[in-house]
């Protein structure tokens, strides 16, 4: 019996690989979030019917497939995959369950910049989130850290380079930020659009409509574009005249919802105008780089998500709804659950309560749910 890690489930994603998973959670947990892949198949039978051994469900576990049990911590799928490697079936388990599956990050190169420099996505595979790197000269700015700090600290190691930056385009409320602790760790400076930081309690760089911050000597920019609705503070950018990082105002397939801080009638025209008036002012070759991801089919063949502005005006439905009547009714009336702990989370991320690391896992456990449908 061997464990498989979350990256190589993730490269299973990325490549379209047929895998069988059995996820022994309970029924609600396994509806409410599960690993995605395009040619995944599953079974949800709970670890509680299987305590008397897994005979009744051998014919439903294929021998032709790779077999990945799943539970939420590890223990339970290492119990039922001993079981079926007892019964003859050779099986996985999730190394880490579904906690490791929600915080594993898999840096992607999305391309290339002027003068040598990168543009790097983080894919959060497991929660959905998207995070970046820009890096030039030796230099680096992120944007969107999640909390598992070492993964960009290690990736900056990896490359030689000084994280100068660091960004947050909003103040998050389904996530919790790494941004803050990166730059106490690296001495770079940690930028927040003050409209969002009302109530935080540290220190930080503000960061307003027509910001230029350089990385590295050549002339990579990295230009503010206040672009309110999914919070009063929603901050785009538009990296080397190529890239915009939209934050969670426009997704690849919907666009971001405005009531995390209980907004949403207040909010609403705010979001129209940011994507119907000034993103409607920029290039339509900027490729689009969101902060999230709402299903698997969206992303490219290289695990990437992104897609050029002008195909998403044509191609997504949020940008395309004329009457404002019609707009209002979508984006207030038709939202999906609010975030796990949502409010613990905008609190944490403004510095007002200081959880420890298994709290904070517990509070950012389920899918991410930035989107209106």
């Amino acid at each position: 019996m061997k464990a498989m890690t979350s990256k190589e489930v993730t490269k299973k994603v990325f490549n379209k690989e047929p895998l069988f998973i059995l996820d022994v959670r309970n029924e609600t947990d396994f509806n409410d979030w599960k690993i995605e892949g395009e040619n995944f198949e599953y079974l949800n039978i709970p670890y509680f019917d299987l305590l008397d051994g897994v005979e009744e469900i051998l014919d439903k576990v294929p021998t032709d497939k790779e077999v990945l049990v799943v539970c939420a911590k590890e223990g339970s799928s290492v119990m039922v995959a001993e079981m079926l490697e007892e019964a003859g079936r050779e099986v996985s388990y999730l190394q880490g369950g579904m906690k490791a599956w929600s915080e594993h990050l898999e840096p992607v190169k999305v391309g290339d910049l002027k003068d040598g420099g990168s543009m790097y996505q983080f894919v959060r595979i497991g929660k959905g989130c998207l995070s970046y790197a820009v890096v030039s000269n030796g230099e680096a700015a992120l944007i969107d850290a999640t909390r598992m700090t070492d993964v960009y600290l290690d990736f900056a190691k990896e490359l030689g380079v000084e994280i100068k930056h660091v960004f947050d385009t909003h103040l998050h409320a389904d996530h919790i930020s790494g941004g803050r602790k990166i730059a106490e760790a690296t001495g770079a400076t940690y930028w927040l659009p003050p409209k969002d930081a009302d109530e935080v309690t540290f220190s930080y760089q503000s960061l307003e409509d027509g910001n230029n911050v350089k990385i590295g000597e050549t002339n990579i920019d990295i230009n503010a574009l206040y672009t309110p609705g999914h919070t009063i503070g929603s901050t785009s950018f538009v990296v080397d005249e190529k890239y915009l990082l939209s934050g969670d105002i426009l997704f690849i397939d919907s666009i971001g919802r405005p009531d995390l801080a209980g907004k949403a009638e207040d909010w609403v025209a705010d979001l129209r105008n940011s994507l119907y008036n000034r993103y409607k002012q920029l290039s339509d070759e900027l490729v689009v780089l969101p902060a999230h991801f709402m299903i698997i089919e969206e992303l490219n063949e290289d695990g990437s998500v992104s897609e050029k502005l002008g195909t998403l005006f044509a191609k997504n439905h949020g940008l395309n709804i004329e009457d404002e009547a019609e707009f209002r009714r979508l984006v207030t009336e038709n939202l999906p659950p609010q975030p796990n702990a949502y409010q613990e989370i905008r609190e944490t991320n403004m510095g007002k309560i200081s959880p420890d690391e298994e709290k904070q896992r517990e509070m950012e456990i389920g899918p991410n749910r930035c989107a209106v449908r």
